[in-house]
């Protein structure tokens, strides 16, 4: 927390709105709207609720088909099997790790070949690098396919200039407990269309209708965000940029501590952006290093030391056995030499250094 938090949730005590709803709620998408750049935000329970939502606005139902990275959280796909879809897959590219743009255009021209238009196209901003939105969307305008930036993981990352997010149809954003900021569960959906967000804000609160009584001509969700909630995301987003900046110091401490290592690189910079380095990810070659990422995250698993593989490619996933896949080798290459390092902004350089010590023994021991 950045102690700015306790003094808003003492606020909302005080107001006496406790359950969902209420001003904090209404001034956290406020402030969201402004520090992001995108004007009609709708405060949710969590960023999978808003990207099921973004999903439903825009019509997806039973027998559509909606393309989304392979190299993702599966929260970033579910949402459109909760409306019946089929997902595609599309593989990474080698320069930022996010939807290979040219991959996608193949997708959607052997979609639009077979008389099918795709409802959706779900770019991941990965590990808080964002998706060449530009380029996504040169591919799917011409063909009214909307996109919806999966931007949970890229609070504060930048792409040409823009908040994450900004160029997308839709945006969706997660404050889930290891985001860059937290409200401990919650999430966002933002728009520049407000006919879409409003839709989306009836569903949320159960689509009820505007009546005396509880009146429903459609189904809707208990999605929305409590108001206490809303308080603690308030405090977090005046540190936002303190947080990014934080997040790429220690990046850049640990580039500084094991690049000479044999074998192991870091994930890009995409040259159209700026990431928040949410995560730091080594990539960790054993035919050079002569010791492979699972040596290495269980020798820091021996040192009390937290380390997880890169998100696993939904392609690779039982769940999805049988989905289509356009390209594969990078995201499974990805997975397999990729680690992602402890890279909170709690730390202190004496914790990083521990870290840096682990993996330069775990690397010697190779």
């Amino acid at each position: 927390m950045s102690g700015q938090e306790l003094d808003l949730v003492r606020e909302a005590f005080a107001s006496n709105y406790i359950a969902p709803l209420g001003p904090m709620v209404d001034a956290f998408e406020k402030e969201f709207a402004e520090r992001v750049g995108l004007p009609h935000c709708l405060a949710v329970n969590s960023g999978t609720a808003a990207m099921h939502l973004a999903l439903r606005v825009l019509g997806v139902q039973a027998g559509d088909t909606v393309i989304a990275s392979s190299l993702t959280f599966i929260g970033s796909v579910s949402p459109a099997v909760f409306q019946g879809a089929t997902p595609v897959f599309v593989d990474a590219d080698e320069g930022s790790w996010t939807m290979d743009p040219g991959l996608l255009a193949e997708v959607v021209d052997d979609c639009i070949r077979a008389g099918i238009r795709p409802r959706a196209v779900i770019p991941t901003d990965l590990y808080g690098q964002c998706a060449d939105y530009e380029r996504l969307t040169e591919t799917c305008l011409p063909h009214g396919i909307p996109v919806i930036a999966d931007a949970a993981e890229a609070m504060g990352a930048e792409s040409r200039g823009r908040h994450a997010g900004n160029g997308a149809k839709m945006a969706v954003f997660s404050f889930n407990g290891n985001k860059i900021i937290t409200t401990s569960g919650g999430g966002l959906l933002a728009s520049e269309d407000g006919k879409l967000i409003a839709h989306a804000r009836k569903l949320s609160q159960q689509a009820r209708e505007n009546y005396p009584h509880y009146e429903h001509a459609e189904i809707g969700y208990n999605y929305r965000m409590s108001n206490i909630v809303a308080a603690i995301g308030r405090g977090q987003l005046r540190v936002l940029d303190q947080r990014v900046r934080r997040k790429r110091e220690i990046f850049d401490r640990y580039v500084e501590a094991l690049s000479g290592l044999a074998g192991v690189t870091f994930m890009p910079e995409a040259a159209w952006g700026r990431s928040n380095r949410w995560l730091t990810v080594i990539l960790i070659e054993p035919a050079v290093a002569s010791v492979d990422r699972e040596a290495v995250r269980l020798a820091l698993e021996k040192e009390d030391i937290e380390a997880r593989p890169v998100w696993k490619p939904m392609h690779m996933q039982p769940v999805f056995a049988g989905c289509r896949m356009y390209g594969g080798s990078v995201s499974e290459r990805l997975f397999r030499l990729g680690l992602c390092l402890p890279s909170g902004t709690g730390m202190t350089d004496a914790d990083q250094d521990r870290v840096i010590g682990a993996v330069r023994r775990a690397m010697e021991v190779g």
